[in-house]
């Protein structure tokens, strides 16, 4: 006895015949599939022989007394319904994959920036948040040493901080510039002085408050002459260094704004003495693959590119 063939892999070729199968099923016989197959009536016939030799079953009857499925026909028709909706499934699915993104995107700022009217952070954030509501975002402060260390050791995805060096290991995206310039407190004793030769004068070798980090040369320039006496990397303990009378310091002018205002601050010669600090988001260079962070990297350059 004849061995029944069977099917071990279903290729291209037989989803090709099982489709026009299933078409010659749904339109009642062969003439009515001509127009919706678009090929001739012994094209299609050739086909539908082509998989009954496959398939080692015999699927419909076909002539004078019209189309009809055989019992296994019938069978095959049915399964081959439910073979093309699982198709469907898996191809939605990984549609899906494309659309929906989950997991974590971890991102570490340094100090003040999240709320700075300038950074894109919050903005970007909403947009992401709608774009991709599966992804658990963490947001975190960081100092910006350590976040350099983590996003190279891909702990975090992405680091927002004031450019201060380019490291070989990372990729820098500007976001815009800040301007700092030195204040002294209410309490120091050059707040109240207005001469300007008198303020040049007695700069050199008053206590400064500062970071303590390795800066570009600009900054590297206005901090020179000063006593390096107090060191508060974070703007809110700088601040209160100044606040206490005894130092001086250079503070983003958005940051002093408010304590200026309310006459607790003070610039000194803010002609001579202002850097700019340019903000900049980082990623680690051939970082693996991580879909939710490449997702917030494009929302960051489509709102720069609306920006300008």
């Amino acid at each position: 006895m004849a061995k029944a063939p069977t099917i071990a892999q279903i290729a291209d070729f037989d989803l090709r015949l099982l489709k026009i199968f299933k078409t010659v099923v749904e339109c009642g016989g062969f003439a009515a599939a001509e127009t919706e197959l678009n090929v001739s009536r012994s094209t299609i016939s050739i086909h539908m022989a082509n998989l009954e030799s496959r398939l080692g079953l015999k699927l419909c009857q076909r002539g004078r007394s019209g189309f009809v499925l055989s019992e296994e026909g019938q069978q095959v028709y049915q399964a081959v319904n439910r073979l093309l909706e699982q198709l469907e499934d898996f191809r939605s699915s990984l549609n899906a994959l494309h659309v929906q993104l989950g997991g974590e995107l971890r991102i570490l700022t340094s100090d003040a920036l999240v709320l700075d009217p300038r950074c894109p952070l919050v903005p970007v954030m909403q947009e992401f948040v709608q774009q991709a509501p599966q992804v658990r975002l963490a947001l975190d402060i960081e100092a910006m040493g350590e976040i350099e260390r983590r996003v190279l050791a891909e702990e975090i995805h992405l680091g927002i901080i004031p450019f201060h060096r380019e490291l070989a290991g990372l990729d820098y995206l500007p976001l815009y510039e800040e301007s700092c310039y030195l204040y002294c407190g209410a309490s120091h004793p050059l707040f109240t002085e207005t001469d300007e030769a008198a303020l040049a004068a007695a700069l050199p070798g008053c206590r400064l408050a500062h970071a303590e980090l390795q800066v570009h040369p600009e900054i590297s320039r206005q901090l020179a002459g000063f006593q390096r006496l107090g060191k508060a990397y974070y703007y809110e303990s700088r601040a209160a260094l100044l606040l206490s009378g005894g130092y001086l310091g250079f503070l983003p002018e958005s940051y002093a704004a408010p304590l200026v205002a309310a006459g607790q601050l003070r610039s000194l010669l803010p002609a001579q003495h202002h850097y700019s600090l340019g903000v900049v988001a980082i990623s680690k260079r051939h970082a693996r693959s991580h879909r939710p962070r490449d997702r917030f990297l494009g929302l960051l350059r489509e709102w720069l590119v609306r920006q300008s």
